[in-house]
């Protein structure tokens, strides 16, 4: 069947990464194969289909304005006539013509001749924008749409042999050189530039793939610090343009607009006539916020992050309004294989005794009372977006010590003031004297996962604490309503949205905030990665901080900010 004909193997992988500026992202090596096929093709080619990788997938989508039966990939503008009537006289079908290969001296005639059909060609789309709805393919044997359009189900007609197939090749026989196709190359794992397998390629391609697609629409961003912008490009990077990132906030919104895409905004860096003015312009805002397992070190000392999250719809910490962690929360589809993945994170990052800012552990002053419930009250920024958000009016750290105590008449409690405050950067700090009137200890000093090993619950505003607080087993009360308040898991004394409706078992909560929500950036290749390559990058110190040289100069600018205080 053809057989004779398809010698040529494919000069390149199937799957294989999006070009990543100034990493090596490679993920394949394509290799001659003509051994067997998988033994289970079909439960490859789900794999590939349900995570819609493979060739070009970064893309832009074709956009398709009506619906269409049959593709037809020509590598130049004289091929059209050629198979114009014959396809058209077999099927009466709505016909999109495309370019495999174009010529550009050809272009104008090619979109001239095509225009009669009603098509239009580009070269360069996502094939899965086109592929999926569509029922046949016509194309050369040597176009990798051939072995795309197979493994989405598509039929496939040939008009030249080639290394995926020839003209008289049956349905079977195309699969099977599919098949083959999409094994004929080694896998690199390239966090660790060691071997990977094909089942953890297309994992690493999915997770891409949703970051690229999700950056697609944004054109601009504003109030972004500059000592992040270079991780943000990264984080909102996207191979059909580069992003601008403006500090005039009109001039930010007359781009996007022109564009007709979104601006990407830092929350606490821009003013509420930003907002105001977008929302009368109908350009869209997408918020970029910290992760919630940032980085070695603070934000505070300039340090970038390795996390953030970019959320479309609102933000995690405004319970006013709807947010995409939200809904995940509500409605993911949360399998047992992410459950597993979401447990074996959450004990990875407990037994490394790591937090949002991965602080080395250590600093307990002193044990515990025997025979007393030991609560902890973190203290927060007063004025931070989170607390003037979520808080319900409730802003200061002595009047939530003051309600805890009210609640844990008979326990010992603990306060650990916020970091940024008792440095002097931020707003919150409460004389030593005032707290000791509620708390029975003050806790500064080394990480928060010791002080959370320990103590028997946590009673938060709106603090991160309380989610690192129930992954370690803890009670949490929220006197606030917290981004993980409302699920069945906190003892909730804030005013909870009705829209969370959902009741999540521990590690449905760690997979949608953890996993699903935010984005991780590996800090030694600066790839988009899984969170477990940030967290095992943490947990081997192996986490370069290209502004190291700042952290100092913070520190003492923030014990002469304390004084003047």
């Amino acid at each position: 069947m053809g057989h004779e004909a398809v010698t040529a193997i494919p000069s390149r992988p199937l799957l294989r990464a999006p070009p990543f500026p100034g990493s090596d992202a490679s993920v394949s090596c394509a290799l001659p194969n003509d051994g067997a096929a998988p033994d289970d093709p079909a439960a490859l080619f789900a794999l590939v289909r349900e995570a819609r990788v493979g060739g070009r997938f970064w893309a832009d989508p074709a956009q398709l304005q009506h619906p269409v039966e049959t593709v037809v990939r020509v590598r130049r503008s004289e091929e059209v006539n050629a198979h114009r009537q014959a396809l058209n006289a077999a099927e009466r079908c709505k016909i999109l013509w495309m370019a495999s290969s174009p010529d550009r001296h050809w272009t104008r005639l090619f979109t001239r001749l095509v225009a009669a059909d009603g098509g239009y060609w580009r070269d360069d789309v996502d094939p899965w924008s086109v592929l999926e709805g569509v029922r046949e393919l016509a194309a050369h044997g040597d176009d990798e749409w051939v072995a795309l359009a197979r493994i989405a189900g598509v039929r496939v007609r040939l008009l030249s042999p080639g290394c995926f197939g020839a003209p008289d090749d049956d349905d079977a026989t195309l699969d099977c050189r599919a098949a083959k196709a999409l094994i004929a190359a080694t896998w690199r794992n390239p966090f660790t530039d060691g071997p990977s397998t094909i089942e953890a390629t297309i994992e690493l391609l999915a997770t891409w793939r949703e970051i690229l697609s999700a950056n697609r629409p944004i054109a601009v961003a504003s109030g972004i610090a500059w000592w992040k912008r270079a991780e943000i490009r990264r984080f909102l990077w996207h191979p059909q343009r580069r992003l601008r990132i403006v500090s005039s906030a009109s001039r930010a919104i007359a781009t996007a607009r022109k564009a007709g895409g979104a601006v990407a905004i830092w929350p606490s860096r821009v003013s509420p006539a930003l907002i105001e003015n977008a929302r009368r312009q109908d350009v869209p805002l997408v918020r970029v916020e910290d992760g919630f397992v940032r980085s070695v070190g603070l934000g505070v000392d300039l340090v970038p992050p390795s996390s953030v999250v970019v959320d479309a719809s609102g933000i995690h910490f405004d319970p006013s309004q709807p947010s995409d962690l939200e809904s995940i929360l509500n409605g993911a589809r949360i399998t047992q294989r992410l459950l597993e993945r979401a447990r074996a994170l959450r004990e990875m990052i407990v037994s490394a005794g790591i937090s949002k800012y991965a602080a080395e552990p250590g600093g307990l002053a002193r044990e515990r009372q025997p025979g007393h419930r030991l609560v902890l009250v973190p203290g927060q920024v007063e004025d931070d977006m989170s607390v003037l958000a979520g808080g319900g009016g409730l802003v200061s750290n002595l009047d939530l010590l003051r309600r805890a105590r009210a609640l844990e008449p008979e326990a010992e409690i603990w306060f650990r003031p916020h970091p940024d405050v008792d440095a002097g950067h931020r707003k919150g700090r409460v004389p030593d004297a005032d707290i000791l009137g509620y708390a029975d200890r003050i806790m500064r000093g080394g990480g928060m996962a010791p002080l959370l090993n320990v103590v028997d619950a946590v009673h938060v505003l709106t603090s991160l604490t309380g989610f690192e607080a129930l992954m370690r087993g803890c009670e949490v009360a929220c006197h606030g309503t917290p981004f993980y308040a409302g699920w069945g898991l906190t003892r909730d004394l804030g005013a909870v949205p009705e829209r969370r409706a959902r009741t999540l078992t521990l590690d449905a909560l760690v997979a949608g905030v953890l996993i699903l929500y935010p984005r991780y950036l590996d800090p030694v290749t600066g790839l988009p990665c899984m969170p477990e390559i940030l967290v095992d990058r943490i947990t081997s110190a192996n986490v370069p901080n290209r502004l190291a040289w700042i952290a100092p100069l913070r520190r003492r600018q923030g014990r002469l900010m304390a004084i003047f205080r």
